[in-house]
């Protein structure tokens, strides 16, 4: 006999993302005689190209991953799924699907929901799918033995003949009456087993890790407000799991903690253990600056540039607006502590900040923004508020007049403070700070532009808007037209035909951030490159040491290095040396004029 076959799936939102919850069920039931398979897709995939890989496996179950960005796929393939074979069982996990679960295994082809955190209940149904005998309900407990539905309608069964109600955090469903078989304890997350072993290929790919669960703050709009319990795994098994990582020369863990740093010693701890490795392995941390003690930033200074990535959370500065959400957080602590970070210059911290929160209006918002871009994070994070179901917000929806989508991922759409049209406008402000600010790949040229303007928010947004008329979100424009956008806006949004700057502040940042050893025509300066042999021969013969398959050397007509340092344009003719570091993809610069 074959043993119970079940495909554990993960839809994730990109390629290069990975499935922690899919990979702790299978290590959560490692022991038991059954053959779990995970597999992993992404929504970028055809439901009709998963529906054959799930199919052609031959499974009896199939257990999907519940989240905001797959829920519509993963509805599609259990039609899908049933239609083809209707014997396969199907098993919904996940938040998607934890706060309205009779509702849904109501409303969709299925067997059984998996509740909240789901390692234990998971492994009790396999057991008795495995063995087909009574369960004992031991580690996943119960704390009610009511047998009823969700909605208190009263359903009394036969427990001899309905297992599952033994089963703490399942609904399961018998024809179209769904059944619940009540609340359970949350397993103690040292119990947890560590999901990634050596059959799993992790490379190129974005590795997620769990060292505690539960938090701290009470936020509205967030789902972890529910669960305030802690629990941290111990710090000795972290270590042992952290290194596993290093030795599998893994590029990127994400620790998926909601406030990493909410216990000092647990996460000093951490990151010491993690500055002393010898390693190019990348851990990203969400953090909250406010709680950030000046002795971890003094542990924080040792750490090799790199190795650590902050997300911080500010969401807005506006502390009435804080209130509203249950964010008792000052601003100015979190700026502070973001600048201490910030002058350590080993680190990069990434900022949100959440557009359509209660109470919030377009110009509170624009306050905001300009605050957190003063000072200097290396990524801004415009995000939209979602109404996600079990959140406290969706209690308070009417009394802020919050209308948002009834499809995931549930973004707001208007409020009786910001409208449907401006949260339009911020998204444009939104695509342009992911385009130019983010990437990190246009410094030169934001400088030049946030000189002329009265605050960044109006920059970015006078930017959004050139680019939505000229019709540039509606097609993909090619890399170089992302910087030729810049001479086009310079002259038909501020008027200044002269961009003899420009067009040098430009060049700088395209052969700074691009492998092209030329530059397009519209920043050529009509002089041709006659120079160039002679130069490049000059350079090579003195004594920098230039290897001559990675040098660029490039003429200025303004003191580029000098607009860099203080701002201010000098017209003066000098000579650039760009040398490519392949080993580090970057690329350092000399003025070699004098050498001219």
């Amino acid at each position: 006999m074959n043993k119970l076959k079940v495909l554990l799936v993960g839809i994730n939102s990109q390629y290069v993302h990975s499935n922690l919850a899919i990979r702790y069920l299978k290590a959560y039931t490692k022991d038991l005689d059954y053959n779990p398979v995970i597999m992993e897709f992404s929504i970028n995939d055809r439901a009709e190209r998963i529906l054959e890989e799930l199919i052609r496996e031959k499974p009896d179950i199939i257990a999907f991953s519940c989240y905001i960005w797959n829920i519509e796929m993963v509805k599609t393939l259990s039609k899908l799924i049933k239609l083809v074979d209707d014997n396969i069982e199907i098993i919904y996990g996940g938040p998607e699907v934890s706060f309205d679960g009779k509702e849904f295994l109501e409303n969709n082809p299925g067997e059984y929901l998996v509740e909240g955190e789901g390692e234990g209940t998971f492994r009790k149904l396999i057991e008795y799918k495995i063995y087909e005998k009574n369960l004992h309900y031991n580690n996943v407990g119960i704390l009610s033995n009511k047998k009823e539905l969700v909605n208190n309608q009263t359903n009394i069964i036969d427990e001899e003949k309905n297992p599952f109600l033994k089963i703490g955090g399942l609904f399961y469903k018998e024809g179209k009456k769904v059944f619940y078989g009540g609340i359970k304890n949350n397993l103690d997350i040292n119990q947890v087993i560590f999901p990634y072993d050596e059959d799993d290929n992790l490379d190129n790919r974005i590795v997620y890790y769990e060292a505690s669960r539960g938090c701290p703050f009470r936020c509205k709009y967030c789902l972890s407000s529910v669960d305030r319990n802690i629990r941290f795994r111990d710090i000795e098994k972290i270590k042992e799991e952290l290194k596993y990582f290093i030795d599998k020369k893994v590029k990127l863990v994400k620790f998926v903690d909601r406030t990493f740093n909410c216990d000092e010693k647990f996460a000093t701890d951490i990151w010491n253990f993690l500055i002393n490795q010898d390693t190019e392995t990348k851990f990203h941390f969400e953090i909250s600056a406010s709680v950030l003690t000046n002795n971890q930033v003094k542990v924080l200074s040792k750490a090799p540039k790199g190795r650590f990535q902050f997300e911080i959370g500010v969401q807005t500065t506006n502390n009435k607006i804080l209130k509203n959400i249950n964010r008792y957080i000052s601003f100015k602590d979190v700026a502070e502590k973001v600048k201490e970070i910030k002058r350590l210059n080993n680190i990069s911290q990434h900022l949100d900040l959440i557009a359509g929160l209660p109470g919030e209006d377009f110009e509170s918002f624009k306050n905001s923004f300009n605050e957190v871009y003063s000072i200097g994070p290396d990524e801004i994070q415009l995000g939209f508020l979602k109404i996600l179901k079990g959140s406290p917000m969706i209690e308070e929806k009417d009394i802020w007049g919050m209308k948002y989508s009834p499809y995931p991922p549930y973004e707001i759409l208007k409020t009786k403070d910001i409208s449907y049209e401006e949260l339009l406008e911020l998204k444009k402000v939104e695509a342009m700070v992911d385009k130019y600010y983010n990437s990190g790949k246009f410094k030169t040229i934001l400088k030049y532009f946030e000189l002329k303007f009265d605050n960044p928010f109006d920059f970015y947004y006078s930017l959004g808007i050139f680019f939505y008329e000229k019709g540039y979100f509606s097609r993909n424009i090619s890399n170089a037209e992302y910087y030729k956008v810049f001479l086009d806006f310079n002259s038909e949004k501020l008027k200044e035909d002269s961009n003899y700057a420009l067009k040098d502040i430009i060049k700088y940042d395209y052969l700074m951030f691009n492998k092209k050893k030329w530059i397009p025509e519209f920043l050529e300066d009509g002089e041709g490159k006659r120079w160039t042999k002679e130069i490049r021969e000059k350079v090579l013969n003195s004594n920098l040491g230039i290897d001559k398959n990675k040098l660029h050397v490039e003429k200025f007509n303004i003191d580029i290095l000098h607009f860099i340092k203080t701002g201010e344009i000098l017209k003066r003719k000098i000579y650039i040396a760009y040398c490519e570091d392949i080993t580090n993809k970057t690329k350092s610069v000399t003025d070699v004029t004098e050498l001219i």
